[in-house]
């Protein structure tokens, strides 16, 4: 269970990173950048991922480019959403990106849509209007809830290139390897074309956050497939605890923290946020 806990504290604290970045004037695209040197080289070294699968012809390597294109940029819209509508409703938001993924299992790979999965599944969508319901106020609320729509589709995503990965028969850490690296030199260029074009410059607070947020981001991943590894009998416990675990931490660091307001409608939607993953967890395989 400790590896559990120590996932969901991982997953808050690149939030709360997120969160003081513009207070502390961190460039987060720089933080982005050398976050996934970090996970890279944690990867390697801890993990050891086989490479050779990634050598054998027909290798997917389209589901890999697509994967390392779409991880910096959803850190980067998770890093507007933190800063627009709050940690509360950014780790929510992320965590029901599985009512997506479980739509696209349904439709793409063939799971059988059972009652508690369908319930889950209407918990969940009923959630998620509730956490995007807020008066509009001006255009910074209006991005807020675009970004955390870009949030929860985004976060689905991955987790759909990673299920064909798997189909795939690529090693999951193999395939995350390759992903970060691919990451880091695409953000490295663009903070190349950033330096040439607008005069940004690299600084060292800025590599030193991004290490750290490396180091959160890697733990997080670590920790769950250590829990997983801890637990092979019960993956749903792991999944279920772990998801409402980020859900409730996440919600009372943004809350209690950082003073974040929330909604009577937030609160409830927060509610079926947890009745929801609970169900979807607990479900019959």
């Amino acid at each position: 269970m400790h590896f559990i806990l120590l996932s969901v504290a991982c997953s808050v604290l690149v939030s709360v990173l997120l969160k003081l970045a513009p207070r502390r004037g961190w460039d987060v695209a720089q933080m982005v950048t050398w976050n996934y040197l970090a996970a890279a080289v944690l990867c390697a070294w801890l993990l050891q991922p086989p490479p050779a699968a990634l050598r054998q012809p027909g290798a997917p390597w389209a589901e890999l480019l697509t994967l390392a294109a779409l991880l910096p940029v959803l850190f980067l819209l998770l890093g507007a959403a933190i800063r627009h509508a709050g940690i509360v409703r950014s780790d929510v938001a992320q965590r029901l990106s599985l009512l997506l993924s479980l739509l696209a299992a349904f439709l793409f790979f063939g799971e059988q849509a059972g009652p508690m999965k369908l319930l889950g599944l209407a918990l969940g969508l009923a959630a998620v209007a509730g956490i995007l319901a807020r008066p509009v106020q001006g255009e910074a609320d209006r991005r807020g809830w675009i970004l955390l729509l870009a949030v929860w589709i985004g976060f689905a995503g991955v987790d759909v290139l990673l299920k064909r990965l798997a189909l795939s028969g690529t090693p999951a850490t193999a395939a995350l390897l390759v992903a970060f690296v691919l990451a880091f030199i695409g953000m490295l260029l663009w903070q190349g074309w950033r330096r040439l074009r607008h005069g940004v410059r690299p600084g060292l607070r800025h590599i030193a956050a991004g290490l750290l947020l490396g180091v959160l981001n890697f733990g997080n991943i670590v920790f769950y497939v250590r829990a997983h590894q801890a637990l092979p009998d019960s993956p749903a416990v792991v999944f279920a605890t772990m998801n409402i675990g980020v859900v409730v931490l996440g919600t009372a660091t943004g809350v209690l923290a950082f003073g974040e307001k929330t909604s009577l409608l937030n609160r409830a939607a927060i509610v079926l946020a947890i009745l929801a993953i609970g169900l979807i967890a607990l479900a019959p395989r």
